[in-house]
């Protein structure tokens, strides 16, 4: 089996390298002690300061200060095809990377799919969009690791039939059963039968909601990312918050790669995917 490699990589934030180096550190360890083991998966997490220290085959996981449009965060990739995510710097920024690494390396290319019965009665089998950590993604879900805060995880016998004694359905063990979501988490599914994707979210009430994934465009992009897309912007509306607001534009970039140098022109087109996918 081959190993994946993922970049936790600081790009126009303030972040210090040995906070960096620390979390990359705890995120490795949950990868390979917690994660790997209950989904069959060899990977390894390492801290670079910049993006053109970056090896060619690592999948980066980029933190700034500003991510230009907030629903911007989260899943991308670039023009050939290549997983990266955006991570807005902030006091929870450990338990998102965690979240985005995880959701990486279980789906690199956004688009995996686990056949089940639908929480919807009416709609039988479905197709469930495999994003490990959104049904238990809020912060009173995570657990530490060497004092950093990750992101708890379902297990594949998350999408069994139905629940039994004894079986984990995440890590943490928050999960009870099932195909549950709990409170500011959600889940997606594909109906074949009307075409329609659907969400399950829990984002305000006193219980989660189920309706059709409203706004939802797949040209031009690969599943998860226009899920995510639609589902922050549902998140903000059930939260009363309204449209994201844009922030301040990224500064310009400064300089042209050395056409001889493999590691600053991956660089530049991640910037340039970076730029498309914030509108900065």
């Amino acid at each position: 089996m081959l190993t994946a490699h993922v970049a936790l990589v600081s790009e126009e934030s303030k972040i210090k390298p040995a906070e960096l180096a620390k979390v990359a550190g705890a995120l490795s360890k949950q990868v390979s002690r917690d994660f790997g083991p209950i989904w069959k998966i060899n990977a390894d997490v390492a801290a670079y300061e910049h993006l053109e220290d970056v090896p060619l085959d690592y999948w980066p996981i980029i933190i700034k200060d500003d991510i230009g449009d907030p629903s911007a965060a989260g899943y991308h990739e670039d023009k050939h095809g290549q997983p990266f995510s955006l991570v807005m710097y902030d006091r929870s920024w450990s338990l998102t990377a965690s979240h985005e690494c995880l959701e990486m390396l279980a789906d690199p290319f956004g688009r995996r799919t686990v056949a089940g019965e639908s929480p919807v009665k009416s709609q039988g089998r479905v197709n469930f969009l495999v994003e490990v950590c959104d049904p238990c993604e809020a912060a009173d879900c995570a657990y530490t690791i060497n004092g950093i805060q990750v992101s708890d995880f379902y297990t594949p016998n998350y999408f069994d039939p139905m629940p039994a004694a004894g079986v984990r359905y995440s890590y943490t063990g928050s999960l009870k059963e099932p195909r549950q979501v709990l409170k500011d988490g959600y889940l997606s599914w594909y109906v074949p039968s009307t075409k329609t994707w659907w969400q399950r979210n829990w984002f305000g009430g006193a219980k989660a909601a189920d309706g059709p994934i409203e706004g939802l465009k797949l040209t031009g992009t690969n599943v998860r990312a226009a899920i995510d897309r639609c589902t922050e912007a549902s998140r903000a509306k059930a939260l009363d918050k309204g449209s994201p607001s844009a922030k301040q534009s990224m500064r310009a970039l400064k300089g042209k790669p050395a056409k001889d140098d493999p590691f600053t022109s991956r660089a530049a087109a991640l910037r340039e995917a970076i730029k498309a996918v914030s509108g900065s």
